[in-house]
């Protein structure tokens, strides 16, 4: 715990773990209006366009049950990356300010370090889950009142879906941990995990949709396979039509951290750190 308790002090000394926070407060203002708003849209009139499957997925979107989830888990994309971003900076952090060697000398099993900087990066995911959840605890059920559909806090899918958000904050902290030490330059992991988890999120979803378009259906299913989307997936609160179970995104992600997690502790006991 000791050692935990080091990787966090780290974090502490740098300035971009109170940048983020403050940069936390709009953008989860900003999802919880974007999803109040699409909560609020309805169904698209049967002229709209759109195919059967999705249809019945928007329609599935707004029974009360899944508004309710994805509004109790508002601010997971924007949260997420707060965590992804200051989980790299446990590792890079070490090379920014020229502290790896003294590290690893006041601790030679590297294995130890490496568990303790996933710890911390576990402790970043559980807290920013803890300020997104109570907010949303504060401003959803006067949200839901508002759309007629009751607070649904007595529905166990909505605590299911609050505490499948948690572990998605907890995974992701340890793929940031593993994103640190394939990328060791501070600026760079900064700008690349922000720059690829938002534009290519985006890029993604666009390319999947185009697929699904004008290819075959049934490769929607697979945009299960991008992080993104599976942790999007295991916080609904039912299975949505056209869409893998939500055990599926579980899963990828539990895989994702899995091996990062292996690959970050391998790569740190073999390289030379100077």
């Amino acid at each position: 715990m000791s050692l935990v308790n080091a990787e966090l002090f780290k974090v502490r000394t740098t300035s971009l773990w109170w940048i983020m926070g403050i940069i936390l407060l709009p953008l989860y203002a900003a999802s919880l209006l974007v999803n109040w708003a699409n909560s609020s849209a309805g169904a698209p009139p049967p002229d709209a366009g759109v195919s059967d499957t999705q249809s019945q997925a928007i329609e599935a979107a707004l029974e009360p049950i899944n508004v309710a989830t994805n509004l109790y888990t508002s601010g997971q994309f924007f949260g997420i990356l707060i965590v992804l971003l200051l989980s790299a900076i446990i590792v890079t952090s070490e090379f920014f300010h020229l502290t790896a060697t003294t590290t690893f000398l006041t601790t030679p099993r590297r294995e130890s370090v490496i568990l303790a900087k996933f710890g911390a990066a576990i402790v970043i995911g559980l807290a920013v889950w803890l300020i997104t959840t109570v907010l949303n605890l504060i401003f959803v059920p006067p949200i839901m009142s508002n759309l007629d559909l009751g607070s649904q806090l007595g529905e166990p899918a909505v605590w299911r879906a609050i505490g499948l958000n948690a572990l998605a904050f907890v995974l992701w902290g340890v793929l940031g941990v593993g994103a640190g030490v394939l990328i060791r330059s501070q600026i760079a992991a900064t700008l690349i995990l922000a720059i690829t988890y938002v534009i290519g999120s985006a890029a993604v979803t666009l390319i999947f949709f185009l697929l699904s378009e004008y290819v075959a259906e049934w490769i929607s299913n697979l945009q299960v396979l991008v992080p993104t989307s599976a942790s999007q997936l295991m916080i609904s609160g039912t299975d949505l039509p056209g869409s893998p179970p939500r055990w599926v995104g579980a899963v990828v992600l539990v895989g994702y951290a899995i091996v990062t997690g292996f690959l970050g502790t391998w790569l740190t006991k073999r390289r030379d750190i100077s």
